[in-house]
């Protein structure tokens, strides 16, 4: 089981990235959103999306980095496909993973919301770690900011819509929500 400390979850890998700045009200953290990830699109296993996030992204690696090498941008942690967890910045922090968004009529979710990524895409399934990590990770998340219920677990698209679509059809919500409806 995880354990937080000062806004950092122990026992995994930190990456402490730029990309952050503090948030409004720390006392305001009532969201969370699942978002996607991988670099090149498509590709697992490589260590392109933490170097994304720490500003370090080498455009020479990969035709597609051109476009996105400047991009500054963070989220809170990264659950890879084989389980394993970065965390990019502090949960009292606000990572930039959301972008231009609203939820229920409250712009700038970055402000109160924590931004999980998981290694994967739209199209492509997730692993069965990837989701019991997840549900750890949400559950411990939970009791540390009590204003995230299970009404308040997003996805980038929902948030987003029209311009996003992670963390895709690919991601089981039902599997998801029975998982973490067992774990009570």
């Amino acid at each position: 089981m995880f354990e937080i400390k000062d806004g950092w979850l122990m026992g995994v890998e930190h990456c402490p990235s730029p990309h952050f700045n503090q948030r409004p009200s720390a006392d305001d953290i009532s969201l969370l959103v699942i978002h996607n990830i991988s670099l090149p699109p498509g590709k697992f296993g490589s260590n392109h999306i933490s170097q994304l996030f720490l500003g370090q992204l080498d455009p020479t690696d990969d035709p597609y980095f051109v476009d996105i090498y400047q991009l500054q941008v963070s989220a809170h942690c990264l659950v890879r496909r084989d389980g394993s967890i970065i965390q990019y910045v502090s949960f009292n922090d606000k990572a930039w993973h959301a972008g231009v968004s609203s939820y229920c009529g409250r712009e700038k979710c970055n402000d109160f919301s924590i931004g999980i990524e998981l290694e994967g895409t739209d199209s492509i399934p997730y692993t069965n770690i990837q989701y019991q990590q997840l549900v750890c990770l949400v559950k411990k998340l939970q009791e540390y900011y009590p204003l995230i219920s299970h009404n308040h677990l997003v996805g980038h698209c929902d948030i987003a819509p029209g311009r996003k679509t992670d963390p895709g059809e690919s991601f089981d919500w039902h599997y998801f929500k029975s998982l973490l409806n067992q774990s009570k």
